[in-house]
């Protein structure tokens, strides 16, 4: 039997420490020490923007990604407030990666500074899961002068875990066959798919611990969060993820846009046709059984001068109740009332699986059952109603009066 089924994987999670703002402070040594924000102008806290990243200084002062800049600035008027440069970050990027791939094939890209890696079949050649992560370390350290966070265990959810326990510049192994221990102490924020709502339900059934879920049987949490979400939190608890790692570069965005007939003042009409494009997005994505985290606005104004927002989410998403009200945000940030739209759109990228945490939401009037897995199967059976019947048999009363199709 081939070494790589014999024996467990090895997966590394490897996470770029405060990317952006890492490289800004090393092209201006200036900025060392101090709290750097990549985002757009906060303009005496007026700014309408949001933050891109924050290093570790800034995040002392409760910054976070996708905070408002101006709410940023309220708490750090004293910081460095830089605006992001992608295509920058990018070609850097793409030079860490090929680190990556001078040691695997198997490599899975998740955005431009987090990947995940399989080396198992890799371990013959440059040795042990944690010294090919090592390795991997510091070559990125010399040839970058950057810092990487990296988790090695026996699968994805556990080497994410890990990776993010000790940042930054952090190396966590857990060893095989020692998953559910490495988990059990931690808080059940740490699973996947547990968003706020989530958490206030299992401490309500006195669950504060991954350790608590793994101790119970599923039965008893599907009963209490839903047959899909309970059944992937009790595996995830006891550090069960039998997703391999997915090298295939696949499309890196989806999106939806038009071009109006003729440029458009009134404002309501352009929510009105940004949110039948959310809803064209949110059933392509769920055709593909695809998620995404990074929500992309386009507008393009009367002159044709084009801008872009985008903002990354929590988790990943395949509902309209979860894109539309970001994509809104986005438009509104990026309004200029005084000029009129001639083109509207909104893509998103990062894709991954989709969580039934998305829209954060739990039915406190039926236990049995989680809000957000009812609406997918809702949404699931309006997207078999459209393509029997077409896209016009089924309308959101907001989109009564609009001839925008969702695809």
């Amino acid at each position: 039997m081939p070494e790589s089924e014999a024996r467990p994987r090895t997966i590394l999670h490897v996470d770029m420490d405060a990317f952006y703002a890492a490289v800004e402070v090393r092209e201006d040594p200036s900025l060392r020490g101090k709290p750097v924000i990549i985002g757009s102008a906060p303009r005496q806290g007026r700014g309408r923007g949001v933050v891109s990243t924050a290093n570790y200084e800034a995040r002392r002062y409760g910054i976070h990604s996708a905070m408002p800049i101006s709410q940023a600035w309220r708490r750090c008027p004293g910081g460095a407030y830089v605006r992001p440069r992608i295509a920058f970050y990018a070609e850097i990027s793409g030079r860490i990666f090929d680190i990556f791939r001078s040691f695997t094939d198997q490599v899975e890209t998740l955005s431009l500074d987090e990947a995940f890696l399989d080396v198992t079949a890799s371990r013959r050649l440059f040795g042990t899961g944690p010294e090919i992560a090592t390795r991997i370390r510091q070559r990125i350290a010399e040839e970058e002068r950057l810092t990487a966070s990296v988790g090695v265990a026996s699968n994805k959810y556990v080497a994410k875990v890990a990776s993010d326990l000790r940042k930054p510049d952090a190396l966590v192994v857990v060893p095989p066959e020692t998953e559910r221990e490495f988990l059990a102490p931690l808080p059940v924020s740490r699973l996947w798919g547990a968003g706020p709502k989530v958490q206030t339900r299992l401490a309500r059934l006195g669950l504060k611990t991954i350790g608590d879920l793994a101790r119970n049987k599923p039965d008893f949490l599907e009963a209490s969060l839903g047959r899909k979400l309970g059944r992937r939190l009790h595996e995830l608890a006891n550090g069960v993820d039998v997703r391999r790692v997915d090298p295939r570069p696949g499309r890196k965005s989806l999106g939806k846009e038009v071009t109006f007939p003729s440029d458009v003042e009134d404002r309501s009409r352009v929510e009105r046709t940004l949110l039948a494009l959310c809803e064209g997005v949110a059933q392509s994505l769920r055709k593909k059984g695809i998620a995404g985290r990074t929500v992309q606005l386009k507008l393009r104004w009367d002159g044709f001068e084009t801008h872009t927002r985008q903002r990354t989410l929590e988790r990943p998403a395949d509902m309209t109740e979860a894109l539309w009200p970001v994509a809104r945000e986005l438009f509104r940030q990026a309004d200029d009332p005084r000029r009129l739209v001639r083109l509207i759109g909104v893509s998103l990228s990062g894709f991954d699986h989709p969580e039934d945490e998305q829209l954060g939401l739990l039915r406190d009037d039926d236990p049995a059952t989680s809000d957000g897995e009812a609406r997918r199967e809702l949404a699931k059976t309006m997207d078999a109603v459209a393509d029997r019947f077409g896209r016009d048999a089924l309308k959101r009363a907001a989109l009564l009066d609009s001839n925008v199709r969702g695809t």
